[in-house]
């Protein structure tokens, strides 16, 4: 049972997460008024007091990006000023993410700018999920977790029981994250050589491994437009993979996303629910896994100072035991 102490809140980017956590941890929401003015500027109170409170504030800052993270940051200026113990901002989904370094001259480095202004606005501490490059955790100067949920999918695969699988990186930088599957799922790996001439625009040219008669699970920590998915997917089919998977953290979805799944040679394209996927974006080839569990559990864990390494070890010997 969670201290009287303890604060459950939710922006409005993604409540339903946040009610799925609450309801796992037997409490309730602490009630927040938001609402924006005619104008556009968001407007929040907090409806219940938090003096001395141990508080957890759930808002990705998915589309739109920029009103969702400007929300979270007055929220958490609202709570900062109701005199709370401390308070952990969850962003499931960390906007901005990809904007992590220069790589033309006179460019931005805005990941870092909003980890500067989260901890300006008064966080003590951030949970995220898979972020984009494992070095934006180092932009906070408070202490940060960045989840793995690649047990979560690694135990989907598991589950479906399918002989000779090979999982795929999309691209070589993803390739770290394909050996991680590929050990715990005793699977090979293969690579999809990509060239971006510019954002959003993928050309792919290459498979780097064997794909041919297997069936093929693309992992990757973004599904934005859909664009290089569906161009991998189709890639892999023409060069001899049975059936073809795609696995992602984040369902992203922007402009045609849910069209080019459904035209691609992608049999079922698998997202958490680190962002909030509306009905209009659903599609019969796209599922979604809830983070909701281990979210609770780590949410609990950091509560109570324990560590979450041990819950990782039951995932892997659970996964062990399924592959068996």
């Amino acid at each position: 049972m969670l201290k009287e102490h303890f604060k459950l809140i939710s922006g409005t980017a993604n409540k339903k997460l946040a009610e799925e956590v609450a309801k796992i941890l037997k409490i309730p929401l602490t009630p927040v008024d938001v609402r924006k003015f005619n104008d556009g500027e968001i407007y929040c109170r907090i409806l219940e007091s938090v003096r001395g409170c141990d508080v957890y504030v759930i808002q990705p800052t998915s589309s739109d990006a920029s009103h969702n993270l400007m929300e979270l940051l007055i929220m958490v200026d609202a709570l900062k000023r109701s005199s709370p113990d401390k308070i952990t901002a969850v962003i499931p989904y960390y906007g901005y993410c990809r904007q992590d370094k220069k790589t033309k001259p006179r460019e931005p480095i805005t990941a870092k700018l909003v980890a500067n202004m989260i901890e300006t606005a008064g966080v003590d501490r951030v949970i995220m999920f898979d972020l984009h490059v494992a070095q934006v955790q180092g932009f906070f100067d408070i202490p940060s977790d960045n989840l793995d949920v690649i047990p979560i999918f690694a135990d989907y695969i598991a589950g479906k029981k399918l002989k000779d699988i090979v999982i795929v990186s999309p691209d070589a930088g993803g390739a770290a994250r394909a050996r991680s599957f590929g050990k715990l799922l005793n699977a090979p790996i293969a690579i999809i050589d990509k060239r971006r001439p510019e954002q959003n625009v993928a050309q792919v040219e290459n498979v780097i491994g064997d794909v041919k008669g297997k069936t093929a699970f693309l992992v990757d920590d973004i599904i934005d437009t859909a664009g290089s998915i569906a161009e991998a997917a189709n890639i892999l089919v023409k060069f001899g993979a049975k059936e073809v998977y795609a696995l992602a953290t984040h369902g992203v979805l922007s402009d045609s996303a849910i069209e080019k799944i459904s035209k691609s040679s992608i049999k079922e394209a698998i997202v958490t629910n680190t962002i909030n996927i509306p009905k209009d974006k659903m599609t019969s080839k796209l599922k979604i896994i809830s983070i909701a569990p281990l979210l609770a559990e780590t949410i609990k864990r950091t509560h109570e100072g324990l560590p979450m390494g041990v819950v990782y070890e039951e995932m892997y010997k659970k996964l062990e035991k399924k592959l068996k």
